[in-house]
């Protein structure tokens, strides 16, 4: 398992959170997601040979948020 930041943009509130969460959660491959608010930022533990770093910025796009 490998534990990649990425950073998200657009979150003002808790409901922001959850669906940043949700989204990432729906990839194979992902184990664990913390969204943090202050930060700006999701970290993931995942399996790196199931889910790439670009599939999980995508996730966060397709949710309505910035992924950088």
């Amino acid at each position: 398992m490998e534990k990649i930041v990425i950073a998200v943009g657009s979150m003002s509130c808790q409901r922001c959170v959850q669906s940043v969460n949700a989204a990432l959660r729906t990839l194979p491959g992902v184990q664990q997601v913390d969204v943090d608010l202050d930060a700006g930022q999701a970290s993931v533990t995942c399996d790196p040979g199931r889910v790439s770093v670009a599939e999980l910025r995508k996730a966060v796009e397709e949710a309505g948020f910035d992924a950088g």
